[in-house]
């Protein structure tokens, strides 16, 4: 998997646990920014968010000036229903704790720090999160094209259940212009000109590479053959 840049965002008002969180975040999260109160937080939420950008984890104190950190996180969620956050706090608040069990809650750490325990959750946290974007980019980039072929746009492969299909580079090419006009009937011309460079490819050619190619998925053939027309990979239900 491409390397995935891991995103934190501390949210603290006393120097000392500020200075000291972000010591540790650093050696476990590729960036970590910081903000010294839960309306600082927030805002800086919502910069990125603007971006297109976004924090893999949220970790907050609860008791703030200018905006606490739970009225932070109500504000957050609204926005981003799906946010990991983990709490940091001088006391556990039955309260807060009773309001936190169905939000995105990963860890509560109480002040002072244990710094064993909470370098173990972090790292546990790390792996959730790029097991998480691991799935999403799978979920992405893999297409369902029937109950037994899917393809994966990045990778540019096929499979069989879990097998790969292995396809010559043309056999591919074609497949991946199937692919990528999905759902619209593709004409010789345009194959000749995607894959060969040449609309007055010989035909021939043409049809000794589609021949070879439905023929290797002829266990369920989602390539579906309009005579005189072109081809089509139908959009998947």
């Amino acid at each position: 998997m491409e390397k995935y840049v891991t995103k934190v965002l501390l949210v603290e008002d006393e120097k000392v646990a500020r200075d000291t969180l972000s010591f540790y975040l650093n050696t476990i999260f590729d960036e970590v920014t910081i903000a010294s109160n839960g309306a600082e937080g927030l805002n800086t939420f919502k910069e990125q968010l603007s971006k297109n950008k976004y924090f893999d984890l949220i970790l907050t104190d609860l008791k703030m000036p200018h905006k606490s950190g739970m009225s932070m996180i109500d504000g957050i969620l609204k926005i981003m229903p799906e946010q990991r956050f983990i709490i940091v706090s001088a006391h556990k608040n039955q309260e807060d704790l009773l309001k936190l069990i169905n939000l995105h809650v990963l860890g509560y750490f109480t002040k002072p720090l244990n710094i064993d325990n909470m370098m173990q959750i972090l790292q546990k946290v790390k792996k959730e999160v790029l097991s998480s974007k691991l799935d999403n980019i799978l979920d992405k980039d893999l297409i369902k094209l029937n109950e037994i072929y899917t393809y994966h746009k990045i990778k540019n492969k096929l499979y069989n259940l879990n097998l790969n299909v292995k396809l010559s580079k043309k056999e591919l090419d074609i497949l991946k212009v199937l692919i990528n006009n999905m759902g619209e009937l593709v004409p010789v011309e345009q194959f000749k000109k995607d894959v060969w460079g040449d609309v007055q490819t010989n035909d021939s050619a043409f049809r000794t590479v589609m021949k070879r190619l439905k023929d290797k998925v002829k266990d369920n053939d989602f390539i579906i053959s309009h005579k005189g027309y072109g081809y089509i990979v139908e959009m998947p239900l």
